[in-house]
């Protein structure tokens, strides 16, 4: 019964721990051209929504959001480097 009980409290431990943070569902599909125009109310919630800081003015703000959520566009270089390596 006992380890009934602390395995009960190691669950309610383990949801109080991961209750701040929740992984939103789907991932930001905002162009490079939307992000250096969307206003800062939006950058703010779309950085808080995935637990990241929004400190800083707008256009840091702004610069930090593309680079979390843009993909740099692949390059020749990036190609000739996976068919050298056989990927």
């Amino acid at each position: 019964m006992e380890s009934f009980t602390s395995a009960e409290g190691n669950d309610k431990q383990r949801k109080e721990a991961t209750a701040f943070f929740q992984m939103p569902l789907h991932y930001p599909k905002y162009s490079k051209s939307e992000y250096e125009t969307m206003p800062e109310w939006k950058v703010d919630r779309l950085l808080s929504e995935y637990g990241l800081p929004a400190m800083g003015s707008v256009e840091q703000k702004r610069k930090f959001a593309m680079g979390a959520f843009l993909w740099p566009h692949s390059t020749s270089s990036t190609t000739i480097y996976l068919v050298a390596s056989g990927l």
